[in-house]
């Protein structure tokens, strides 16, 4: 889901850190997008043929006498309910992760061609309608594959984190970003993107770091260091001189993350920027 109220952060910080490398990219990364909407749309196509029958219906109303008949149905009502509850759960997720990555994606593509960031609204729900509040309950899963760590993971995230640890911010920054790139999409990854804005920070790289930090943020928007990522991106705008932006994104740590930690020190960095 885009964020209006960070659109003005996007601004500032894509605009200061993206711009150099577009006139040689822009082809192929224009392509790469469009690309992405199209494996996004079939995706919906696909879904779309699961409305469709398979053909004659395959019920067992049992036999015999009617309380036998009678538990057979009630079986048969069980078993669909579970599966009705799995593909809610499954289409739910794909809808609100569709929506994301389609916005995210319609983002790059006005920045790309030069268009008005400040235009973009809030993204149209992925086949209409709105994201539900909450997805259905699935069952447990028979192997929760998605929170895995694939091999290596944790050893590698962990050899970051030591060069982080020793001061190493340079070695740091670097096995954090090979980490990214290893294993794009992953659990560790938001955090990954929240370390490497510190490593970078440790390098005085401020505008680096707030590309990092925001990455953080719109990788796990309701995670548990989002309201850190937020906070560490509007003091590092504010750094960068980008005020207004900087208050912008500092004032939205308290509206979104009201009781964390962080809201006090967004509170802190706003007063020392002036902020209204």
């Amino acid at each position: 889901m885009r964020f209006p109220r960070l659109t003005a952060i996007a601004v500032g910080v894509s605009v200061m850190m993206t711009a150099p490398v577009f006139a040689q990219d822009r082809a192929q990364t224009l392509a790469d997008i469009r690309q992405e909407l199209t494996v996004l749309y079939v995706e919906v196509q696909k879904l779309r043929t699961e409305l469709s029958t398979t053909g004659g219906a395959n019920v067992s109303t049992g036999t015999g006498s009617l309380t036998e008949r009678v538990a057979a149905i009630e079986g048969e009502l069980s078993r669909l309910t579970g599966k009705t509850e799995q593909l809610e759960f499954r289409i739910n997720s794909i809808v609100k992760d569709g929506t994301n990555r389609i916005g995210d994606l319609e983002f790059r593509l006005v920045e790309l061609e030069g268009g008005d960031i400040s235009q973009l609204g809030e993204t149209t729900t992925l086949g209409g309608g709105e994201v539900p509040a909450a997805p259905a309950v699935a069952p447990a899963p028979a192997a929760p594959v998605a929170t895995e760590l694939a091999v290596g993971e944790q050893q590698d995230f962990e050899a970051a984190g030591a060069a982080l640890e020793a001061g190493e911010f340079a070695q740091a920054a670097t096995l954090y970003q090979t980490f990214i790139d290893s294993y794009p999409g992953g659990p560790l990854t938001a955090e990954a993107h929240f370390q490497r804005g510190e490593a970078l920070t440790g390098q005085g790289d401020i505008k680096s770091a707030a590309r990092s930090y925001l990455n953080a943020f719109s990788g796990a928007p309701n995670g548990d260091r989002a309201p850190d990522a937020l906070f560490r991106l509007g003091n590092a705008l504010g750094q960068l001189g980008q005020v207004s932006e900087a208050c912008a994104t500092l004032g939205e740590v308290g509206k979104r993350f009201p009781g964390s930690p962080a809201v006090a020190d967004a509170q802190g960095a706003r007063a020392s920027l002036g902020c209204q």
